[in-house]
């Protein structure tokens, strides 16, 4: 089933009441529609904890939710605030060991972003070649240490790397 605004005002009213079978069906079709919103915004090994984070989020707020009122703009608010602030926790690590390199004055705000940007690019590869892409040319494995990580042999991590590569080489050229 994939649940629409009526659906789910629907299953959160009866949520709010109590009954549990539609609270449990809530949380099935929030989880479905959350892993949807956030695919192209977060690199694919973030999704999972992502979604729980926000499941979570969603199931303490849920008494917040006005029935007069509809109900995706609502889950969507939740869904980004989490989502930002799994950037600002993911990323604030990086951007630290980006700025403590004098050759780059990058402030925090464009790093961040750059990252959005690189994984918005990695949301249109296939999982493993952006996994192995990240491993190797942004994490600076090996195509050996990579290819234990990922339980692909080597020649597939190179493979799944030159085809990632040549893909984003055409959607950076398309997209200008």
């Amino acid at each position: 089933m994939v649940a629409d605004e009526p659906t789910f005002a629907r299953l959160m009213i009866a949520a709010q009441d109590g009954d549990k079978v539609a609270t449990n069906v809530l949380l099935s079709e929030v989880g479905l529609w959350l892993e949807r919103y956030f695919r192209r915004r977060v690199p694919p090994h973030s999704i999972d904890d992502l979604v729980q984070d926000v499941l979570i989020a969603f199931y303490t707020k849920r008494a917040t939710w006005d029935p007069d009122r509809p109900f995706l703009p609502w889950l969507a608010a939740i869904a980004r605030y989490r989502w930002v602030d799994h950037l600002r926790r993911v990323y604030k690590h990086d951007g630290k060991e980006l700025m403590e390199d004098d050759a780059i004055e990058d402030s925090e705000e464009e790093v961040v972003m750059a990252r959005v940007s690189l994984d918005r690019l990695f949301g249109q590869l296939p999982q493993k070649q952006a996994e192995a892409i990240e491993l190797v040319k942004i994490a600076g494995l090996s195509i050996s240490e990579a290819a234990q990580k990922t339980g692909q042999s080597e020649s597939l991590v190179k493979v799944n790397i030159h085809r990632g590569l040549k893909k984003l080489a055409a959607l950076v050229e398309k997209a200008d």
